[in-house]
């Protein structure tokens, strides 16, 4: 069959058309577009109830968890939005698990859940259930949710094993594997992964030395880097609007001034010398736009979230603008969110970015590389360096390094999505991450 199965398009043979343009969404009133996993729904309601769902999102409401729901205020909060779906009876069974179109089963009908499986499902507790299984049953067939192959700036596709000896045995079950296998060091994106706690007991915390050979390859990229402050002015008076155009102007300059660093940077870095022109080239190519987010969620976020937010508060989109905003932008404000999130709980070093920063750029899975097993050893040495610090700092912190090294495949899949949003959107992009991040770390 051509298209989905998990919905029906309004007006094809059952309901006439002039009656499908009265059809609303019963989540948020919008104009509904067809039966989406059981009920009427308009498009935006259904591709966020699929994100959700593959992949496990777990959301917190800061109010009452009433809030109104409405084609304007239906992203206002995703709890509230979640719920709703799955009171008016979404039927999650339907959605793919590969997150592919096509439904698992034919049942399209509406399904009735009491309260307590849905509140399992809103505080994550089923999924967990489900991660939990998937453990104590070993490998399966099924990969997580919306994993598919990606192209050389999102997440390369890693070994089911590799991934899931994190989470069973602790990251040296994984070490001493990795060491024999020729796999590539970034894991899979896997969501439930990002909220690992150890399933079975670690090691308990020695203390213990740094490397000396650790220490100085830590020196070598600490003294590569420029952690200045911005120089790209973001102050702007009280009382100004900013238009879209000078908003998008400035996020140019601040592109283009982190740009120029990470340029700087390569030419400074330890192994630059080693690499050949053709292979530094690439790798600024495919990952300078991972290098810039990770930059600006870590070691100069208290700007971006706080001048720059500053600046986008002051900017109002328009009707329109809120009105064509894609569900792929969507997507990308609620990864972001996340991951700054992830961030913020870390608190990560300025060495810890320092090898966080390189073991991403040395991505020796990029295509049309000359010396792609030199920059499999490079990046083993900077994996295990990073590993070592670690452990080495935050003796108390044992999944800290697996935490960290989660980040790198989101940061890419998420660089990897931001290129599909068109420019105009942009603005409006920021304005929602920047507001949402700065508020909800005032209310902690």
């Amino acid at each position: 069959m051509n298209g989905e199965t998990d919905s029906l398009t309004l007006g094809q043979g059952h309901i006439p058309d002039d009656r499908a343009e009265q059809r609303t969404c019963l989540i948020c009133g919008d104009r509904a577009t067809g039966l989406h996993y059981g009920i009427i729904s308009c498009e935006g309601c259904k591709g966020f109830f699929k994100r959700s769902i593959c992949n496990k999102r777990v959301y917190r409401c800061s109010r009452d968890k009433n809030c109104v729901m409405s084609r304007k205020q239906r992203n206002r909060c995703q709890y509230c939005r979640l719920l709703k779906c799955l009171q008016m009876g979404m039927n999650r069974k339907a959605i793919r698990e590969d997150g592919m179109p096509g439904g698992r089963n034919k049942s399209i009908g509406p399904v009735q859940i009491s309260e307590e499986e849905i509140e399992r499902i809103m505080s994550g507790q089923e999924f967990e259930e489900e991660a939990n299984h998937w453990s104590n049953h070993g490998d399966s067939d099924h990969s997580s949710p919306g994993n598919r192959a990606s192209e050389s700036n999102q997440p390369s596709p890693g070994s089911t094993l590799s991934s899931r000896s994190v989470e069973l045995n602790g990251f040296v079950t994984f070490r001493d594997q990795y060491m024999g296998m020729s796999v590539p060091p970034h894991y899979q994106y896997i969501p439930h992964l990002f909220s690992y706690s150890g399933h079975s007991p670690l090691l308990p915390p020695q203390a213990r030395s740094l490397d000396p050979q650790s220490y100085s390859l830590i020196h070598q990229l600490m003294s590569a880097e420029d952690l200045e402050p911005l120089g790209t002015p973001m102050l702007i008076e009280d009382g100004y609007a900013v238009t879209q155009a000078e908003l998008f102007a400035l996020l140019c300059r601040l592109a283009d001034e982190l740009l120029f660093r990470q340029i700087a940077w390569i030419k400074k870095l330890p192994f630059f010398c080693e690499l050949s022109i053709k292979d530094s080239t690439r790798l600024l190519s495919a990952t300078w736009q991972e290098l810039i987010l990770l930059s600006s969620l870590t070691v100069h976020s208290k700007q971006i979230f706080g001048e720059l937010a500053d600046v986008t508060a002051k900017y109002s989109p328009s009707d329109e603008e809120l009105h064509r905003f894609s569900d792929e932008g969507m997507e990308v404000i609620e990864r972001l969110i996340y991951l700054y999130h992830k961030f913020h709980q870390l608190k990560v070093s300025n060495e810890e970015y320092a090898c966080m920063k390189a073991i991403n750029f040395l991505n020796q899975d990029i295509r049309g590389l000359t010396s792609a097993s030199q920059l499999e050893q490079l990046n083993k040495r900077y994996w295990y360096i990073c590993q070592d610090f670690t452990e080495y700092k935050y003796t108390h912190q044992p999944n800290r390094f697996p935490d960290l090294m989660m980040c790198l495949p989101e940061i890419r899949y998420i660089a990897g999505k931001m290129v599909n949003v068109p420019l105009e959107q942009l603005p409006l992009l920021f304005k929602v991450v920047l507001h949402s991040c700065k508020t909800s770390t005032v209310k902690e």
